[in-house]
């Protein structure tokens, strides 16, 4: 036991053990730090410069000096501000129309808010036209056209009805003029392509 605890020293007096790290890591890919680069005893600063992990390859800690990224960031922060501040007035515009709705109107907006076409039948519609498959947004976003469509065509069937003296609830020669005024103005595509001359 006596020469397990002392250490060895050859004839010059030295140890044997050196100080500092060694040049070479103690076992396969191991390392002090667990950083790449720090395995062989070398700097941070200098791992970094010879490819290591820096801030160079780390998008979020690179910063980008140069004039056409600091426009753009500012041009991104601009836009953020003005599309929420534009939010925040729809959102006051809004609040202060419902708030100014009787309760026939509002019932009539909730009702409206609520309704919708059942998306399986707007995409067999799309596919019977098309001949071909649609994508789920491809129909939601029709399904809100159609909507849309079909409000236009009732409020100017109310028009109708209102202008000949009429009461409702609305009846087809109503809907029948509505489409009529609005095809009339361009707001209804035509169905039937025109013969286009060339002489």
């Amino acid at each position: 036991m006596d020469k397990a605890s002392t250490s060895r020293t050859n004839k010059s007096g030295d140890t044997g053990v050196c100080d500092h790290p060694p040049a070479t890591p103690t076992g396969p890919g191991a390392s002090d730090t667990g950083t790449p680069g720090h395995q062989f005893g070398q700097p941070k600063e200098a791992s970094d410069k010879q490819g290591g992990l820096g801030s160079q390859d780390d998008p979020d800690l690179r910063e980008d000096s140069s004039p056409a990224a600091k426009r753009r960031k500012r041009n991104t922060k601009a836009k953020k501000n003005k599309k929420r501040k534009v939010d925040e007035v729809e959102v006051q515009k809004m609040k202060l129309l419902v708030s100014s709705l009787s309760e026939e109107q509002l019932n009539r907006y909730e009702m409206y808010g609520r309704s919708a076409f059942r998306r399986e039948a707007v995409k067999r519609l799309i596919q019977r036209a098309s001949g071909t498959t649609v994508s789920q947004k491809v129909v939601i976003a029709m399904s809100g056209l159609a909507k849309v469509f079909v409000g236009e065509v009732v409020e100017e069937a109310l028009d109708v009805c209102q202008r000949w003296r009429e009461t409702p609830p609305l009846q087809p020669k109503h809907l029948r003029e509505a489409v009529r005024r609005l095809s009339s103005k361009g707001q209804i595509p035509v169905t039937k392509p025109k013969k286009v001359s060339f002489f």
